[in-house]
Formats: structure tokens, C-alpha cells, sequence
């Protein structure tokens, strides 16, 4: 008759035993006769569990227990550390603004440079309805110089839009 030894896990006053190295149970099964114990599985008072100093043993995987029998060593059990996802997507929000008609007055707009709200500033300059107008009245006789009041007068040039804060160029709107 052969007596097979079980862990035991408390001696009726309270304390928890010393986990220890586990017996296999008599017979040709080499499986452990107990589960781990609640501190080896949870690894009270550490952050991480701590493996069993290397017993010299076999080199097929075994520990040898205290009764010269072959067993496997406890198993430890950790919580898998959350990897980065390496194909995360970043999600970015993007603003679509309308398409701002220029016109020959000030427009108030987002300014696409610098993202501010702002009112454009305008700059006249002398576009296809100047040359054509200075053309027209050298031809109707006006060679003194009234042939060149079309590039004084505002309401037949070209007018660019510029960004008050950055200065940055808008639009352009061309009277022909």
C-alpha cells in the first residue's frame, strides 16, 4: 500500500501553508494532484510572480519531487502585457469650407493660411477691361493722356484678396 501526500493548505489556526512543490499521485499518470495554490497563482505580496529556484533534474522538462518521482513544475500564470497596435488609425477631423466667391468688395472668410477669421484686404491692378477701355479711347482720339484714366479709376481693374494677418494672397477677381 503506498500513501500519497496532499498539499495542505491550513492547519486550522488560520495561516495558509508555505507553497511547495506538488507529488504526483501514485501510478503511471504523471499529473499534478492539486491545483496551484491561491498565492502561487495570484502572487501575493509581488507585482510579479517569482519562478522556483532551478532544481538539477532531468533534462526532459521533469523536476524531480522529494520521493525521486518525475513531475512537471507548477505553472505561473501572468497577464499579457497590451502591445501597441502598430496599424492604429489616427483620426483626424477636417473642416470642408464652401468656395468663396471674390467679388469687387471685402469678404469676411476663414483664412486658409493662418486659420483666423478674418476680412480680406484689396489691392487693385490693372487687368484685361483697363487695357481694353486705355485702347478704346486712344482710338476715339483721346492720345493727351485721357487715354490712360482707365488705370486710375478702380471699377475696371482686377482686385486681389490678401489676408490682413498673414498676408497671404486669397483670390482674384478678374472683371474680364
Amino acid at each position: 500500500m503506498r500513501c500519497v501526500q496532499q498539499p495542505c493548505f491550513g492547519n486550522g489556526k488560520g495561516n495558509m501553508s508555505v507553497p511547495g512543490s506538488y507529488q504526483a499521485a501514485a501510478g503511471p499518470s504523471s499529473v499534478p494532484s492539486a491545483p496551484p495554490s491561491y498565492e502561487e497563482t495570484v502572487a501575493v505580496n509581488s507585482y510579479f510572480p517569482v519562478p522556483p529556484a532551478p532544481v538539477p533534474g532531468p533534462t526532459t522538462g521533469l523536476v524531480t519531487g522529494p520521493d525521486g518521482k518525475g513531475m512537471h513544475p507548477p505553472a505561473y500564470y501572468t497577464q499579457p502585457v497590451p502591445v501597441p497596435n502598430a496599424n492604429a488609425i489616427a483620426v483626424q477631423t477636417v473642416y470642408v469650407q464652401q468656395p468663396v466667391s471674390f467679388f469687387d468688395r471685402p469678404v469676411q472668410m476663414c483664412c486658409p493660411s493662418c486659420n483666423k477669421m478674418i476680412v480680406t484686404q484689396l489691392s487693385y491692378n490693372a487687368g484685361a477691361l483697363t487695357w481694353l477701355s486705355c485702347g478704346s479711347l486712344c482710338l476715339l482720339g483721346c492720345v493727351a493722356g485721357c487715354c490712360f484714366i482707365p488705370f486710375c479709376v478702380d471699377a475696371l481693374q482686377d482686385v486681389d484678396h490678401y489676408c490682413p494677418n498673414c498676408k497671404a494672397l486669397l483670390g482674384t477677381y478678374k472683371r474680364l
